[in-house]
């Protein structure tokens, strides 16, 4: 048997997962899409209440949540994968880090959920203080909440300076927006 080292990541803001309709029709959702890793943001879910979003064949749940009603972030890899565990570092319901080492390689995925208010000079903190955890097979995956680049935006509409500052970061860091790149 070949083992497939494809490597499918679907991301979704859920914007709350507190209701039972909506956690079975999003994990209704990820199992259709069949992806090896899928990153939830804005679950709303209380750290207490993380065990009431599961996903058959999913058992790899990493969450990253406060006491609020707010924010929150998950990792879930698929069991159909080989993984074993290396480190999680996450905070109260904004970023969740997970390295593995996914058959026989090293991965590292982070996933960044940024409030509106204040959103780049948050990331750019984020990514200061998780610099050293970067390297060429880290998956960044992020709703950050903030407009990167001037998608038609008027040529004399400047784009703010915490957000260059955060583009500045980015580049420093080798950082390459994936979707941006495709589309």
């Amino acid at each position: 048997m070949a083992i497939n080292t494809e490597l499918s990541i679907i991301t979704l803001n859920a914007n709350g997962l507190n209701a039972p309709i909506k956690r079975h029709r999003v994990a209704y959702w990820v199992k259709k899409q069949k992806p090896t890793i899928c990153c939830l943001q804005e679950n709303h879910l209380r750290t207490k209440d993380t065990y009431r979003f599961k996903v058959r064949g999913w058992e790899k749940t990493f969450h990253a949540n406060g006491q609020h009603r707010k924010a929150g972030v998950a990792i879930l890899i698929s069991d159909k994968i080989d993984l074993k565990m290396r480190a999680i570092k996450k905070d109260k319901g904004h970023y969740l880090m997970v390295n593995r080492s996914i058959q026989e390689e090293d991965i590292t995925i982070i996933n960044i959920y940024a409030l509106d208010i204040g959103a780049p000079r948050y990331l750019q903190q984020i990514l200061t203080d998780i610099k050293g955890e970067i390297d060429g097979n880290t998956v960044l995956v992020e709703d950050f909440n903030t407009p990167l680049l001037s998608m038609k935006r008027p040529s004399r509409q400047k784009i703010n300076k915490a957000t260059e500052i955060l583009n500045d970061t980015t580049e420093k860091l080798d950082l390459i927006d994936i979707f941006r790149t495709l589309h």
